[in-house]
Order: C-alpha cells, then structure tokens, then sequence
C-alpha cells in the first residue's frame, strides 16, 4: 500500500514539473483571427459548413477554449493544438448547441504517446489518448502526434481525439458502455446494441472495414465507428447504412 501511495506522489510531481502551457483564454479580435485561421486551413469538418454554422462552431470552439484548460506536459502548448482539441470536442456535439462537457477540466497533451504510467519516453509506450478515472477524473491525456495526425490528409478513418471525446461523451451519464444515453431517446439502446453485436460479429468474421480494436468492448466499438463516421462520412454511409442512419440519430446530425 505504501509502494502504491509513493508512486502516485511521484507520478504527480512528475506531472507538475513539466506541465507547460497557460489557460485557454480566447478574448481578443487577434485571439479570434487567429483561430478563425487555423480551423480554415487544419478542420475539414469546419470548411464544409455553410457560413452561418461555421460561425457557430467557432463560438463553440471559443468558449470550449475558456471553459477547459489545456497543458503541456513536456511541451508548450500551441494555437494548433488547442485549435485541434476544441474542434475533436465540438464535432460530436455540434448537434446538441447547448452541450457542456461537465465531466471535463482539464486536457493533458504529451509531445507523443505515452505508457500507462503517463510516460512519454522510453519503454513501451502506445497510448495515443485516454479518459482520466479515479484520481485522473475529469482529465483527458492526449499526444501531440496522434491529435495531429488525426486532423491530416493521412488520417483515414481515424482520429484518436475525436475518439476521446466520444469516450467522455459516454461516461457523461454514469456508464462508459457504449449507449450514451445523454444523447439520444432510451428506446434507440436496444435496437443500437443488436446493430453493435451484429457488426462486432461481422469485424470477427473479417466482413467489415471497421478497426478491429472495436471488438474490445461496446464503449470501444462506438469510438471506433464514430471516428470513422465523422473522418469519412460518404464511404462509412456507403459501407454501413444501417449504423450510419444510427449515428446520425445518436449525433443528431
């Protein structure tokens, strides 16, 4: 027990020794251009909205901005960087104008992955991003490069962002299982689980173009199937009607 406590102290003033960055206050015209910018040239989902959605994404990027704070841990935190995590924020619940992540204070970036000891360097380390539980509640960790990778024409079907926030956006009403009942009606659970099992049988089966990481368990099959819905929304429509039609209620899209 003793080992257990020392170790969460030392992970700690690991995490307060290098931690780097400054709030995420947005509340000057040259604060605004600026970002105004970025989601222009870095945001895909940004560029395709007509002008007066495009607007309101920006305010909601805006006061996610001065809502949560944002850290580096080894690294400065840049205008990009919070440009891209406000956006993998905003995009699932562009649906839902008045959506407040409450279960959220505070986003972590690493300047790469990390271990399950929050390590950044050496050993094994092949976290790209995850939801802080117990001590950690309320706080995301995410890397630098996974974060960026997932906004660039090289992504694919894949935003590990995006795919955090999904997470958050689950466990927001007690329960990280998959059904995130906070965003759509209770009688659209069942029917949404059988479609999961069905396409989790088929990704066994070697039937379906959905990262097999979603056959982890039901919370990851719909981060999994929602990067995939929001990073390319024509092919996963073409490739999966069903679910498509699914997430689009759940997104309400």
């Amino acid at each position: 027990m003793m080992f257990f406590v020392i170790a969460l102290i030392v992970i700690a003033g690991g995490y307060f020794l290098f931690r780097k960055g400054k709030p995420s206050v947005v509340n000057t015209e040259s604060d605004l251009l600026s970002y105004k910018n970025l989601l222009n040239q870095e945001v895909d989902f940004y560029k395709k909205l007509d002008i007066n959605s495009k607007s309101r994404f920006e305010t909601l990027v805006f006061e996610f901005l001065n809502d949560v704070r944002i850290e580096g841990v080894g690294t400065d935190v840049t205008d990009k960087d919070r440009t891209l995590i406000a956006s993998s924020a905003i995009i699932p619940v562009f649906g839902f104008p008045e959506w407040k992540y409450k279960n959220l204070t505070n986003v972590i970036l690493y300047p790469d992955t990390f271990d399950k000891d929050f390590q950044f360097e050496g050993g094994s380390r092949n976290i790209m991003g995850m939801v802080g539980t117990g001590y950690m509640n309320g706080q995301m960790l995410l890397s630098r490069g996974a974060l960026t990778k997932g906004f660039s024409s090289s992504a694919g079907k894949e935003n590990a962002a995006i795919h955090e926030f999904i997470h958050l956006l689950d466990k927001s009403d007690g329960a990280t299982d998959g059904v995130p009942e906070n965003l759509f009606a209770h009688e659209y659970a069942v029917p949404w689980l059988k479609m999961m099992h069905q396409e989790m049988r088929r990704i066994e089966d070697g039937k379906s173009d959905i990262n097999p990481y979603a056959l982890t368990n039901e919370a990851e099959f719909l981060a999994v199937a929602s990067e995939y819905f929001f990073e390319k929304p024509e092919k996963f429509e073409r490739m999966h009607p069903e679910l498509f039609k699914m997430l689009n209620r759940i997104f309400n899209i």
